[in-house]
């Protein structure tokens, strides 16, 4: 899949159509330049762009627009702000990451109007409820693309480069408009808070939206957890009447975003009799297993996904297959094909007859839940590697110390990509956590991997929190190759 801003085989686009729609804050006659394309970066512009000035936390684009310019701009999306006479039209917006969003969408043709978009918000759950509505439609025979925090997963030529868990404006209607072309007909995408708040999928037409929980995060960005919640309701509040939301009556923010939705709705409950519930299941170390009802149909489970948080996902995802109406054979085949999500709870066995597991959990909740589901697996000593990402909410590290320390008999503290932060600062405010000194800290997470593999005896566990299957740590604006499953994988061939 290209990543030039233009596209050899995509007309030019009228700039007074993609301006059609757009509200501007003052009306002005434009010469009908050609667009080749949209840039959200001053860099990768191309000749006949776009370029849209967003002003960000770090950087603002309307500094860069000169640059813009220089390197072949035809058109200037910008707030309105004076930067001057220009050479090229200037179109003044009040929103332009929304202006960007309509643009874009116009720009490659609306491709998710012909595609059936389901959409998945929420803390904890995105990944594997979207990996297991994946596979649910495969078994369905509907060619599906994933997008979400494990990168496009999708046949053929898409790299599974993991960025953003919700692609920029461009990026993702360019993806849309491939997926279209390539006769995909279903695409499962991941919608995170940040997303919804910067209007990346304002243009996105969802045929169904999925709420699966909400807990403490991002409360840097957010502020509190009744911003965040906000955020997460964007996703409904945009959606048709014609398209149904799958929320989690569970969860006391699913219940406030049930009361101001508007389309219709299946409740999913774990603990009561909602539309799409288990009339019983059985959660031991082998998976799970249990029978769905939602309406008349009910659909027998039987997964090797293990925990209570794979028992929610594996029922928002039913939910999900419920309201397309897919038969519940083809619902059962799915789960029970779906074995493994990458990043999530992934087990390895090592030659000292140890185990293993990578989870990407990096929240309080899903420490909670994933620890809490280990620990019944070991019969010996638990062992836990983690950290904190930095230039993010401070105010989770020491809890998730002390949820650790409920668990483990031994803690690693290590860095997670520190951005930014300071590392000592991040590990000094995890450290505040524990009631006892159970831990070691470590300024190399791949020392402290190696160090506790070499310790790992038989029955024993080593869970590794935080980074899933990513396969870099973010220092100070690199993203520098590192990967936990890299370095356990070496060391198991090795010895």
């Amino acid at each position: 899949m290209t990543q030039n801003n233009n596209i050899p085989f995509l007309k030019k686009k009228p700039l007074n159509q993609l301006l059609t729609g757009l509200t501007q804050l003052d009306s002005h006659e434009f010469a009908d330049a050609s667009i080749s394309g949209i840039s959200l970066h001053a860099g990768s512009v191309c000749s006949g762009n776009i370029f849209v000035a967003i002003q960000g936390n770090k950087f603002d684009g309307h500094d860069f627009i000169p640059e813009a310019v220089k390197n072949g701009a035809a058109a200037i999306i910008s707030n309105g702000r004076d930067i001057g006479e220009l050479s090229i039209p200037q179109v003044r917006v009040a929103n332009p990451r929304r202006a960007a969003s309509w643009v874009a969408s116009e720009f490659f043709g609306h491709p998710s109007r012909e595609l059936t978009m389901i959409g998945i918000t929420g803390t904890n759950g995105k990944t594997s409820t979207a990996t297991l509505v994946v596979s649910i439609f495969e078994a369905a025979g509907y060619k599906t693309a994933q997008m979400g925090t494990l990168g496009i997963i999708a046949k053929g030529n898409y790299p599974q480069e993991k960025t953003l868990t919700t692609l920029d404006q461009v990026s993702l209607q360019k993806t849309l408009f491939y997926l279209k072309n390539d006769s995909f007909s279903h695409v499962v995408m991941e919608v995170s808070s940040h997303a919804l708040q910067q209007c990346r999928v304002a243009d996105v037409d969802f045929n169904i939206a999925a709420f699966t929980n909400l807990t403490p995060e991002h409360l840097d960005y957010h502020g509190n957890m009744e911003e965040y919640c906000h955020a997460k309701a964007k996703l409904f509040k945009m959606l048709p009447i014609t398209a149904t939301a799958v929320i989690n009556n569970d969860d006391v923010y699913g219940k406030k975003i049930i009361s101001d939705t508007t389309i219709p709705i299946l409740t999913t409950s774990i603990s009561t009799k909602e539309n799409v519930h288990y009339s019983y299941f059985e959660l031991t170390l082998n998976g799970i297993k249990g029978t769905i009802k939602a309406g008349d149909h009910s659909y027998k489970i039987q997964s090797c996904l293990i925990g209570s948080l794979n028992l929610e996902n594996i029922l928002t995802a039913v939910g999900i297959a419920h309201a397309m109406g897919i038969p519940p054979h083809f619902v059962t085949k799915g789960i029970d094909s779906c074995t493994l999500i990458p990043g999530r709870l992934e087990m390895f066995k090592t030659p000292s007859g140890g185990t293993v597991v990578v989870d990407y959990a990096h929240t309080p909740d899903a420490y909670e839940k994933v620890l809490g589901t280990i620990c019944k697996m070991s019969g010996g000593k638990l062992t836990v590697i983690f950290g904190a990402g930095g230039d993010r909410d401070v105010t989770k590290r020491p809890v998730m110390a002390a949820i650790a320390e409920k668990f483990a008999e031994q803690c690693f503290i290590t860095p997670d990509n520190p951005r930014f932060d300071n590392p000592q600062a991040i590990q000094a405010d995890i450290v505040k956590g524990f009631t006892r000194k159970c831990y070691t800290v470590f300024n190399d997470r791949g020392e402290a991997v190696r160090s506790a593999l070499t310790e790992l005896k038989k029955n024993d566990i080593l869970a590794v929190l935080g980074k899933g299957r990513e396969n870099y740590q973010e220092i100070r604006g690199e993203k520098i190759p590192y990967s936990d499953i890299k370095i356990i994988q070496e060391f198991c061939d090795e010895n």
